[in-house]
């Protein structure tokens, strides 16, 4: 299945609408976190994409080979453990902390041709491609777990 890159305008406007559905009392469809606690983690890991948040490289075997099926192929985890780096967001309201990620969405900067992108901390090195991708389906898969 091929997904959409998050860079792509209207991909950025669909995900940024179907944050008008999250309340900060919305129970998870699965896992542990809260909707106030996942939108700062999805703060958190696009500062992460674009190199402003670092976590500690996780030395996972054959990231070379991983690293494609699980961005473009395999589906997503549901629970999967997550970089402690990527759950430190300060809450200031939940309606803020929204507006903000909206913000975020709308107007993160595409990589240019010759810009070079952050490695993962667990997959390594990797291409534009990846993170418009990665970038894409993590959102989605969080949007999900809250039923937007």
């Amino acid at each position: 299945m091929a997904y959409p890159s998050f860079y792509d305008p209207a991909t950025r406007r669909a995900l940024a609408d179907r944050l008008a559905g999250l309340t900060a009392d919305r129970p998870a469809q699965w896992g542990s976190m809260n909707a106030p606690k996942m939108v700062l983690h999805l703060l958190e890991s696009l500062k992460m994409a674009t190199g402003e948040l670092r976590p500690r490289t996780r030395n996972l075997p054959l990231t070379f080979l991983t690293r494609p099926l699980f961005i473009h192929h395999l589906g997503w985890p549901k629970g999967a453990p997550t970089a402690p780096e990527l759950l430190a967001g300060v809450p200031t309201s939940f309606a803020a902390d929204v507006e903000a990620l909206r913000q975020r969405i709308l107007t993160l900067p595409e990589p240019g041709a010759h810009d070079s992108v952050p490695p993962h901390p667990a997959f390594g090195p990797m291409t534009k491609h990846d993170w418009a991708v990665l970038i894409f389906r993590h959102i989605d898969h969080h949007l999900t777990q809250f039923g937007c």
